[in-house]
């Protein structure tokens, strides 16, 4: 039977073999801290360096941590001095540092602090530029993932403390190189839909790696060109993103964005039924008024001050009266007046009122008036009278001579 070794033994193995080799027993390494945790019970530091190419766990011990003169964190390049060996446990190869110095911001905080510095001279963090959230929303538009744990979270609260509030999904990668032209095609797509009111773009907790695409420039100008509100709520209180400098309203959490998003029921009810109280208690009260003013005041002295209002109004309505007919009697003689010298102009201007002179007109069958230029021999033509009229035949047509 073949020679084994335990997993025990060959963790063992590999740690001695590491321990032997004196290049790995004084090291300073130049790397990129992420992952940064200050354990709460123990006081050691837990950390990952990296560059651009790889990455290595690391761990600084309380006795070590406590002689640091800065306050390590997330994005920070450092030169870390220590060594490297076998975790025997998890079999884990991992750098222990012993010492550590700043040695500039990282890559990526550079980058971060840079268009952070350029949007905010653009304008795009200005409170001016933050709209408010609308108090009763009907539809929430989500930009997140299907399967995370966001969006149940944004479910549950929205569910019990506004019910009615509809929310509008559009699904999308949160995390990996499709990650950013998802996020910006869910923003600009549930902008473009009239249904929600406001936009809330989350995500849940992760490394500085996995919520770095929320630092992205095309998605913080995407939520800054939105005609709606946007809420961002992406990771922990702890962790800050460029968009949620951009965005109107900064959750620390999703369950925190879906409580900022909605009003509670709860406290509405209880807002309107203080309400409520309130507006009876001000009914009866302005009853309460009323009664005791009615209750007070004698039916005598009212009677006669009534009596006297009437007989004011009688006298007002008999002055009324006679000035409208006065007005009526007059009016009617003038226009009696009038129509008497219509009719007077009327009558001088009747051609019948000619005839009466001894002058006759000469009409035709069809009863037209004709003109002597109009006759002809031979034509049938009426004489009409003032009293009379004849029937004649026009023999001869003789032109008067001028005057002159």
């Amino acid at each position: 039977m073949a020679d084994y070794i335990s997993v025990t033994a060959l963790n063992r193995l590999a740690k001695d073999v590491l321990a032997e080799c004196e290049p790995l027993n004084s090291l300073v390494v130049c790397g990129e801290i992420s992952n940064f945790t200050r354990h709460y019970k123990s006081g050691h530091l837990y950390f990952t360096l990296k560059d651009d190419a790889a990455s290595i766990k690391a761990v600084m011990f309380r006795d070590k941590a406590r002689l640091l003169r800065f306050a390590p964190q997330d994005g920070m390049l450092v030169l870390a001095y220590g060594r490297v060996t076998i975790y025997e446990r998890d079999g884990a190869f991992q750098f222990y540092a012993d010492y550590l110095r700043p040695f500039g911001a990282g890559a990526a905080q550079m980058a971060f602090d840079a268009l952070k510095k350029k949007l905010e001279a653009e304008g795009l963090f200005a409170p001016e530029h933050k709209r408010p959230l609308p108090a009763v929303p009907t539809c929430i538009g989500v930009v997140t993932s299907k399967t995370g744990a966001a969006l149940q979270d944004v479910r549950n609260v929205i569910g019990r403390r506004w019910p009615l509030a509809k929310l509008l999904l559009a699904p999308v990668s949160v995390q990996g190189a499709e990650a950013e032209d998802s996020i910006v095609a869910g923003i600009r797509a549930l902008d473009a839909d009239p249904r929600p009111e406001l936009i809330l773009v989350t995500r849940g907790g992760g490394s500085r790696e996995d919520l770095w695409v929320f630092n992205s420039e095309r998605i913080a100008r995407a939520a800054y060109a939105c005609r709606k509100p946007v809420v961002s709520a992406v990771g922990h209180e702890i962790d800050y993103t460029i968009l949620d400098y951009v965005a109107d309203l900064r959750a620390p959490t999703p369950s925190a964005a879906a409580e900022l998003c909605v009003p509670d029921r709860r406290r509405m009810q209880e807002e309107i039924c203080s309400l409520r109280e309130n507006i009876q208690k001000n009914i009866q009260h302005s009853l309460q008024v009323c009664y005791n003013t009615l209750s007070t005041a004698r039916p005598e002295q009212a009677l006669r001050r009534m009596n006297v209002r009437l007989a004011d109004r009688r006298s007002q309505l008999s002055g009324c009266a006679g000035q409208l007919m006065r007005a009526g009697h007059d009016l009617a003689r003038r226009k009696a007046a009038d129509l008497g010298a219509a009719a007077g102009l009327a009558s001088s201007l009747n051609p019948y009122a000619v005839l009466s002179r001894g002058y006759a007109m000469v009409e035709d069958a069809g009863g037209r008036c004709l003109t002597v230029p109009q006759l002809k021999a031979g034509d049938r033509i009426t004489l009409r009278g003032s009293g009379a009229a004849a029937d004649c035949t026009v023999n001869q047509v003789n032109q008067a001579e001028e005057t002159p």
